[in-house]
């Protein structure tokens, strides 16, 4: 069943009116609010207390909210009644999906998200891309959407035949090799690359016999994916990640593709060569977008070009997202812009870059090791994990990233990020588990939650304190439909404080064990409704909900 917000835009829309619903500033205007007569009364030309008036006389609200006030120059202020937020609250302790409704226009979507590059450690600038591209999956999945993950991990490109030519030259067995191993090996082939033009001119062509399938050059290209494979598998089930093996689309999926992306776009005159390479010159920006370079080289454009033919062509998506760091805003302008024009991307298909800032240190400069090199996944998480348990330490570290606004650096501070109190991961889950306390002493005196109260007396459940977290409830389906739209991770975790701190005030104010009779069961009820809602909340931004802490 549509939320109670839903229903209320429907009620209006069928008496010709787009309210535009959103929260009062003050409490003691009702649960929402509508200026939607001030808009009419300026395009009319008309008083808009007068143009209220007839809105409030049209829209019929029975059932869902007390009759329509109108407040100072024409606001439309609506009072939701208690019986339709504690049906509301019924439902979602009914519902498998807790109230969250199937999007009206279902799409297939592909996530591109997390890209870690083989043979180097996963680090803090891929936790970002994980972290955030996971909850995406996990929100457009809840909505009803086909969510196809794609991780595009770096497994392709000039770097190969400098890797797999120091492992031949070493005569490293490759069955040996692990992630931390096959890092060092890369290390050392890049001195041995800078240090020795011989060795330089063998890992050139030693990129020729990879693109060209030569056994030997392709068993070893193998192996070191596999390893690195096995490492970032590790990261993805520490963090909870959903990605498998069966999500890697890496950038050698589309090696074959890339000269016919150069050849359509040449041909269809998009392309151009310009001191010998072929560039597009677009709109988003002052330099050309290089799609094969002098050299005859395809670099990241020609690749993410395929891949938007790809999904689109292939995999049939209706709307592709990257999760990538806003560094490269200027490029997916380029490359979606490119698409367009080529018409692998028609106008009906959307196409998104969600892109985000960076993680800071203490000092407020970007979070790096002391020698100046990029932190790793591993020893963030281990540093995490030594201040709190598992899957607290990893609840720090996602609602840390998930709660600030994507484009905002924000600053890795393990101290703040792993309290229990405040705007923390730790906070909601023990909020979470202080309801479930509840839950089991009231259970051990013989109240099992089995047959629910009768809530229609009109005294249950009409405390101030009540209602808040009745109206916070309401609202949980309208906040997760949001964060589909607009994919912006923080408005749920801002939802989710803002429901934990309803029911601290909840509990201060209403006492539930020590209520009796029928108060005492609509009391629980509600505790129960507000754990399924943390506990779906939480799962939807990929963090543990226990019922002990």
């Amino acid at each position: 069943m549509p939320s109670l917000l839903s229903q209320l835009h429907d009620r209006f829309a069928a008496a010709g009116a787009d309210p535009e619903l959103r929260p009062p500033g003050r409490p003691e205007f009702g649960h929402y609010q509508s200026n939607v007569a001030l808009r009419l009364a300026n395009q009319q030309g008309r008083p808009p207390r007068q143009v209220a008036q007839e809105i409030v006389d049209r829209v019929d609200v029975t059932g869902l909210c007390q009759p329509p006030t109108i407040a100072g120059p024409g606001f439309i202020n609506l009072r939701l009644t208690g019986p339709a937020l504690i049906q509301a609250m019924a439902r979602q302790l009914d519902d498998p999906a807790v109230g969250v409704e199937p999007a009206a226009a279902r799409q297939r979507v592909v996530v591109d998200y997390s890209a870690p590059n083989i043979a180097k450690p996963m680090h803090v600038g891929n936790l970002r891309s994980t972290i955030i591209g996971d909850c995406l999956v996990r929100v457009l999945t809840a909505l009803g959407h086909d969510v196809i993950r794609q991780n595009h991990i770096g497994d392709w490109g000039t770097q190969f035949g400098m890797l797999i030519e120091q492992l031949m030259a070493e005569g490293v067995d490759v069955a040996g090799l692990d992630l931390e191993s096959s890092v060092a090996l890369y290390r050392r082939a890049q001195a041995h690359f800078a240090a020795d033009p011989d060795f330089a001119a063998a890992a050139r062509r030693r990129v020729v016999a990879l693109q060209t399938g030569e056994p030997e050059t392709r068993r070893l290209w193998q192996a070191l994916v596999d390893v690195s494979k096995a490492g970032f598998n590790r990261a993805y089930r520490r963090l909870g990640i959903l990605l498998t093996d069966d999500d890697l689309a890496g950038e050698s999926l589309y090696n074959d593709a890339l000269p016919q992306v150069a050849a359509e776009l040449e041909a269809a005159g998009i392309a151009v060569q310009d001191d010998g390479a072929l560039v597009v010159f677009t709109d988003q920006g002052t330099a050309p977008l290089i799609v094969r370079k002098s050299d005859g080289g395809y670099g990241y454009a020609a690749t993410d070009l395929a891949a938007i033919r790809h999904r689109v062509d292939r995999l049939k998506a209706q709307r592709l997202i990257y999760v990538v760091g806003a560094p490269q805003a200027q490029h997916f302008q380029q490359v979606f812009a490119v698409a367009r024009r080529a018409g692998w991307a028609p106008p009906e298909v959307v196409l998104e870059h969600v892109g985000f800032g960076s993680v800071l240190g203490a000092d407020g400069k970007m979070f790096k090791t002391r020698q100046g090199q990029a932190v790793s996944l591993d020893s963030l998480l281990d540093e995490a994990e030594r201040v709190a348990a598992p899957n607290v330490a990893m609840a720090a570290v996602k609602y840390a990233d998930l709660s600030n606004s994507l484009h905002k650096d924000y600053v890795f501070d393990l101290e703040r990020m792993t309290a229990t109190t405040g705007d923390t991961g730790p906070y909601l889950q023990y909020a979470h588990a202080r309801v479930n306390q509840i839950l089991r002493r009231a259970e051990a005196e013989g109240d099992t939650g089995e047959a629910p109260p009768d809530l229609a007396a009109p005294e249950l459940l009409a405390a101030a304190e009540e209602e808040a977290l009745l109206l916070d409830l309401s609202r949980f389906p309208d906040v997760v439909a949001e964060v589909g739209e607009t994919l912006q991770p923080h408005r749920l975790c801002a939802y989710l404080f803002d429901l934990a701190s309803a029911l601290s005030a909840f509990y201060e104010r209403c006492p539930v064990l020590k209520a009796a009779g029928p108060t005492r069961a609509a009391r629980l009820t509600l505790c129960r409704a507000v754990g399924r809602v943390l506990a779906r909340g939480l799962d939807l931004l990929g963090i543990d909900a226990p019922e002990r802490m």
